[in-house]
């Protein structure tokens, strides 16, 4: 393959929302709603407001519950497709203003994240199965409307998720929107926030289910995005899917496509379903299933957004509660020694001097490799330790350009391998049985150009 092809790609580089967002890496998705009250997953939008009635509302609980699950943010589903508000939009009735509740939970989810150090964020249907004006033009306005008063009135958002899914099937009603003009006004209002779900900055894994790629790139052909064709543009293919195992690997270039940043986010539910449903009070998702979910979406190169339902209280309950802060005390013991911190680096060399090995141990710089493959980095923990996982991080500001490496440990003055990746990006995490070591070598065995890490860590 032509390697100024690949050149092109490894020089694309992510916004700075972009690498906001990649920092915030492990989040909730709350799904509270009237479907809460009424048993199902997909409202039929006729639902009375008089039943959204929770006894024991308290937001503060699931925002204290999600930072003790080690989670850095929020994203509350405002609107379903329902087109039951929770929040006091001024251009419905169908809202949480007149039902029972009366709180404006949008609000007080954004109040309670900012009091506990959590970023915010809004996930919205564009599918309403409530307003009549939903299939003709009158509906254009009203959404950007209720869109307007939720990026106004909340303070910073860090991610708004457009969730374009419609099931009016081939005889429903059909809404035409202009994505460009919604896409306008959250980057007019909200310019930090990134737009996932059918949004142009952060892409959809393909599942629900939590299942994560080996080699997932942030870079990606242009046609995986909504609404990014330019001038020029080759063609895409005739079937591609958000599903494609491979979307970002070298193969896909051939043709010339136009590469963009366009990062994956992993998600799924804590349940069968995104909303509480009483007779699956205790079909919740074991511990090892979501860490494990957790290290192959954070600890390969995507975001992580987990589905927490709280019931008909208004609560997240008991056994959510206590699933979720297990998942945040495994996490604490997993990562509370970097051991790396204070030891000895060395490499195969660098680009200049100020690119040397030991700035991967600090809060900035990077080690620039100056070459391409079989560069390496080596560091010396200065004493035995017993490890079982290897943290890496790339320097995405120079793109993403790793595209095979291997981790070593030095046993009886030997090399012995402890792990391989592929693609390395934000955050790379190798897991492999505890061993006693004191010197571990990082290989670049292939790269798009040169390597740059921003950082090391060893547990």
């Amino acid at each position: 393959m032509d390697k100024t092809i690949l050149e092109k790609v490894a020089a694309v580089t992510p916004s700075a929302r972009q690498i906001a967002w990649q920092d915030t890496e492990f989040y909730g998705l709350v799904h509270f709603g009237m479907n809460t009250f009424t048993d199902s997953e997909w409202g039929s939008g006729g639902e009375s407001p008089e039943l959204f009635a929770p006894s024991k509302l308290s937001v503060r609980q699931w925002v204290r519950v999600a930072k003790g699950a080690g989670m850095k943010g929020l994203v509350l589903s405002v609107k379903h497709y329902d087109g039951f508000c929770l929040w006091h939009t001024e251009q419905t009735e169908h809202s949480v203003q007149y039902s029972p509740c009366k709180t404006d939970i949008v609000r007080e989810t954004a109040q309670q994240c900012a009091a506990e150090g959590l970023k915010f964020g809004i996930c919205i249907a564009l599918w309403d199965r409530h307003d009549v004006r939903y299939g003709t033009d009158a509906f254009a306005p009203f959404l950007l409307a209720q869109l307007r008063e939720l990026l106004t009135g909340y303070g910073d958002l860090f991610c708004v998720w457009l969730d374009d899914t419609c099931g009016e099937g081939k005889k429903g009603r059909v809404q035409h929107f202009d994505m460009d003009k919604i896409y306008a006004l959250i980057r007019e209002l909200q310019p930090n926030a990134v737009i996932g779900g059918c949004g142009p900055d952060v892409r959809f894994s393909g599942n629900y289910i939590g299942f994560c790629r080996k080699s997932e790139w942030s870079t990606v052909p242009y046609y995986y995005a909504p609404h990014s064709v330019q001038a020029g543009d080759v063609k895409p293919p005739r079937k591609f899917s958000m599903t494609d195992l491979e979307p970002g690997s070298a193969k896909m270039y051939k043709k010339g496509y136009r590469a963009i940043w366009y990062p994956a986010e992993v998600s799924m539910p804590m349940r069968k379903g995104w909303f509480w449903h009483e007779s699956e009070k205790y079909d919740v998702k074991p511990l090892s299933k979501i860490v494990d979910t957790w290290y192959a979406a954070v600890g390969g190169n995507a975001c992580f957004m987990l589905g927490i339902s709280p019931d008909r209280e208004g609560r997240i309950s008991s056994q959510d509660t206590e699933t979720l802060l297990s998942v945040g005390a495994q996490l604490e013991i997993d990562f509370t020694e970097d051991l790396a911190q204070a030891s000895k680096m060395s490499c195969s060399g660098c680009l200049e001097n100020r690119y040397g090995a030991e700035n991967v141990l600090l809060p900035e710089g990077y080690w620039h490799s100056g070459t391409a493959e079989k560069s390496y980095i080596e560091i010396d923990l200065l004493d035995d330790y017993d490890i079982n996982k290897i943290v890496l991080r790339e320097e995405i500001t120079l793109g993403q350009r790793i595209e095979a490496f291997s981790v070593y440990g030095k046993v009886g003055g030997k090399w012995k391998p402890l792990c391989a990746g592929t693609t390395m990006g934000h955050k790379w995490i190798g897991r492999f049985p505890e061993i006693r070591v004191q010197h571990i070598r990082v290989v670049i065995e292939k790269t798009r150009g040169f390597a740059a890490i921003a950082g090391l860590e060893a547990y």
